[in-house]
């Protein structure tokens, strides 16, 4: 039986990491644990219970109500991938939001929230044959991950991407907000002490500024193929 492979996926916001990491794991049968997502929804309780907003974030409240967050993943076979779950309710759409992704970087900076994803994450990667993206997976959740991949791609293009994601799905936007906000995204997770954001020394990086998804799978496919043959 042919080995399975823990991939690392890492990069900046809007790079399109969720999107390839789930075309890998439908291309190869893994699972698709979306770890950004993971973060996003603590946000979204969070903000529903007034515990972070503009200017303000409750740490200690957050700490003591962590127990009662359960985030979870189940498949969708109507649309081929999993969806986020938080606490059985399904919050794919809600967690995709301006008002979420404006604030998931400074819940994501308390040390005790981010303890707990990494102890969800790893237990869910101890059976192998998964993809999972974020922040810190290839230094920080899986250091030993068989494949490491860091993305990245240019501000502009970032806001674009984004900006058209939203319209599709019916939600409003404005560019200009988008593009701040990523910009200031970079900035917090490249500057918070808790696993900041980097590049693993050992992570393959992609631009895929100017890349099609098929041109990136052409390129990630080379690299696990060689892997395999390496197992």
């Amino acid at each position: 039986m042919m080995r399975k492979l823990i991939i690392a996926i890492d990069g900046y916001s809007s790079c399109g990491k969720s999107t390839f990491a789930r075309a890998i794991a439908a291309e190869y049968s893994y699972i698709f644990i979306d770890s950004g997502a993971m973060y996003r929804a603590v946000t979204l309780f969070c903000l529903r219970r007034e515990l972070v907003g503009e200017g303000f974030i409750k740490d200690e409240m957050i700490k003591a109500m962590l127990t009662e967050i359960n985030i979870s993943f189940a498949y969708n076979p109507d649309k081929a991938e999993y969806e986020t779950y938080l606490n059985s309710e399904n919050v794919e759409w809600d967690i995709r939001s301006v008002e979420v992704t404006a604030n998931v970087s400074a819940v994501s900076k308390i040390p005790e929230v981010r303890a707990r994803m990494v102890e969800l994450q790893r237990q869910i990667g101890a059976f192998r044959g998964i993809v999972m993206d974020g922040r810190d997976i290839g230094t920080v959740v899986f250091p030993e991950a068989d494949l490491k991949i860091f993305m990245t791609a240019s501000v502009d293009i970032r806001a674009e991407r984004r900006y058209k994601e939203l319209k599709e799905k019916g939600i409003e936007a404005d560019h200009d907000e988008i593009r701040k906000a990523i910009i200031k995204r970079d900035h917090t997770d490249e500057s918070r002490d808790i696993s900041p954001l980097r590049k693993a020394d050992d992570a393959f990086v992609l631009d895929n500024s100017n890349m099609s998804v098929a041109e990136q799978m052409a390129w990630v496919n080379r690299l696990i193929e060689k892997r395999l043959n390496e197992g």
